[in-house]
């Protein structure tokens, strides 16, 4: 029941809409700019980086979703009076073990697959380590890329999943709103400029399976780890000049782009994998219920709560 626990809060639905707006305006405009702007995405990175360096132009681009972070956090607490651990999980407490079991599981499949690519294609990688730059990147990345990825759990999986629950009275209509717009909030990704809306498979494809761990989990404990892992390995072991994350990291990928079948091998093949790692380890069942199941009106949870299934 875990979107019944917005119903712990005080409810107003119109809460659930101005955090939500604000950020998907904020990123329209941002769009807007970028594809009518006549300066290339990649080289306004190139310059930026050239006056101010990796870390710097890191820290500028984390800095924002950081701060919306605690915005999302500050407001479930006072304005909707809701619990952090109510907003994280359907659990009596957050469940740090499941956050740190899906960060170690996806952190070692990404270096794992990562070192596999390196070494059956060495001519696409330059050995790019060096200590001072990577100790200095690896502080900045493990203190803000975590606060960064969770600030868009608790936005679309968190706050906006349980306010179109609540609004909706069923699990499917969040699921594929909250998955479609954490993939078209990566639209302006210099990714998206050079490989092309196809890449937009991947993004809304990794939304859709935040979603479902969410959903079938009943709690964000291990879309939280997932993404911060995610996020925190790929800066920290291998980048590119045309990604979003440009960073000290130990390999620097300097094949040529080219959006292939291979966009649809984590959405087909790898997601489909780790959900049911997940749903052996964590016994999942009913499907059908907890992805496309009703949500419960508050009187009928509050009754549940209360030990009247009645």
């Amino acid at each position: 029941m875990y979107i019944e626990q917005g119903y712990r809060g005080n409810i107003g639905l119109w809460k659930y809409f101005i955090i939500p707006l604000g950020f998907i305006g904020f990123m329209t405009f941002n769009y807007i700019l970028t594809i009518n702007s006549d300066i290339n995405v990649e080289d306004a990175m190139a310059s930026m980086i050239d006056k101010l360096g990796t870390n710097i132009v890191l820290i500028i681009l984390l800095a924002p979703l950081v701060a919306g972070l605690f915005v999302v956090l500050g407001w479930t607490i006072l304005v909707h009076q809701q619990s952090i651990t109510s907003l994280t999980t359907s659990r009596k407490k957050i469940d740090w073990k499941r956050v740190f079991f899906a960060f170690t599981l996806w952190g070692g499949l990404t270096v794992l697959i990562t070192l596999i690519d390196i070494f059956a294609s060495p001519d696409d990688y330059v050995f790019n380590f060096n200590f001072p730059k990577f100790i200095v990147l690896a502080v900045i990345t493990i203190l803000l890329i975590p606060l960064q990825t969770s600030f868009e759990e608790y936005l679309f999986r968190g706050h906006m999943m349980q306010g179109l629950g609540i609004l909706t009275k069923n699990k499917w209509v969040p699921l594929i709103i909250t998955s479609t717009l954490f993939g078209l909030m990566h639209i302006a990704n210099p990714e998206v400029e050079k490989l092309g809306y196809g890449i937009m498979v991947y993004y809304i494809g990794t939304g859709f399976f935040l979603g479902i761990l969410t959903l079938m989990d009943e709690g964000l404990e291990l879309a939280l780890g997932f993404h911060a892992a995610n996020n925190l390995i790929t800066a920290l072991l291998v980048t590119a000049d045309w990604t979003a994350f440009q960073t000290d990291s130990i390999y620097r990928d300097i094949s040529q782009p080219v959006l292939g079948l291979d966009v649809l091998v984590p959405v087909l093949v790898i997601f489909p994998i780790l959900l049911f790692i997940f749903s052996k380890k964590y016994k999942w069942s009913d499907w059908k219920e907890r992805l496309f199941g009703k949500v419960m009106r508050k009187e009928e949870f509050l009754a549940v709560e209360n030990g009247d299934p009645s």
